[in-house]
C-alpha cells in the first residue's frame, strides 16, 4: 500500500474499535514506516488502543518511547499523547519514562508542551500521587508564552484538584489571580474550574 492507502487504513480504525485488539501488532509495525504522517497517525492510534487494551501494548510502548527523542516535533507530540493515554490505562507501562516526560514542559515547541500537559492529565486521572513533587512545573506553564499552553495548564490543576486537593491548594491564589485578571477568557474559565475542583 502507498502512503495514502495506509493512512486511510489506519483512519478506519477510529470508527471500528472491534478490530483494535487484533490489529495492535500491525499498527505498531507502521512505526517503522518512512513517512512522518504514517508514524504520527500510528502513535495516536496506539495511544487510543492502549487506553482500551493496555495489556496488549507492552511491546508497542517500547517502540513508542524512542519517539520522545525525535527531532520532529509532531512525533514528540504524538509520543507524549500515546504514553499519556496508555498510562491512564496502566501506569506501570509508562512508569519508566515518567521523569523524562517532565523534560517536555520546557520543549521549544508549544504543541509539545501542550501534549505534555494532556499526557499528564491522562496519567493523573488514575495515578495522581506521582505529581505531588512536580507541581511547580505546572505552575510555570500557567504563565507560558503560548496562549494554547496557558489555556490548558489550569486543567491539570483541575484534574488533580478533584483527586488530591492538597497538591493544588498552595497555588489557589495564583489560580485566583488568573481567574479574575487574565486577558484570555479560556484561561479565566479554566482557572476558576481548577479552584472549584478543590472545593474552595
Amino acid at each position: 500500500m502507498n502512503e495514502n492507502e495506509i493512512y486511510t487504513y489506519l483512519s478506519a480504525f477510529t470508527k471500528d474499535k472491534s478490530k483494535w485488539e487484533e490489529s495492535i501488532p500491525k499498527v505498531t509495525s507502521y512505526l517503522d514506516h518512512e513517512s512522518v504522517k504514517i508514524k504520527a497517525k500510528s502513535l495516536w492510534l496506539l495511544g487510543e488502543m492502549g487506553l482500551l487494551h493496555p495489556d496488549l501494548v507492552k511491546d508497542a510502548v517500547l517502540k513508542i518511547a524512542p519517539f520522545l527523542d525525535s527531532e520532529d516535533s509532531l512525533l514528540r507530540e504524538r509520543a507524549l499523547n500515546a504514553l499519556g493515554r496508555i498510562g491512564r490505562g496502566d501506569f506501570l507501562l509508562v512508569e519508566p519514562y515518567i521523569e523524562k516526560l517532565f523534560e517536555f514542559a520546557l520543549d521549544d515547541e508549544p504543541k509539545v508542551r501542550l501534549s505534555f500537559i494532556w499526557a499528564s492529565e491522562n496519567i493523573a486521572t488514575n495515578t495522581p500521587d506521582i505529581y505531588k513533587d512536580h507541581m511547580d512545573v505546572f505552575e510555570k506553564l500557567l504563565h507560558d508564552e503560548d496562549d494554547r499552553v496557558r489555556m490548558e495548564a489550569p486543567e491539570i490543576f483541575r484534574v488533580l484538584g478533584k483527586r488530591r486537593a492538597e497538591f493544588v491548594l498552595p497555588y489557589i491564589q495564583n489560580l485566583k489571580d488568573l481567574a479574575e485578571n487574565d486577558e484570555n477568557r479560556v484561561v479565566r474559565i479554566h482557572s476558576l474550574g481548577a479552584i472549584k475542583a478543590t472545593g474552595k
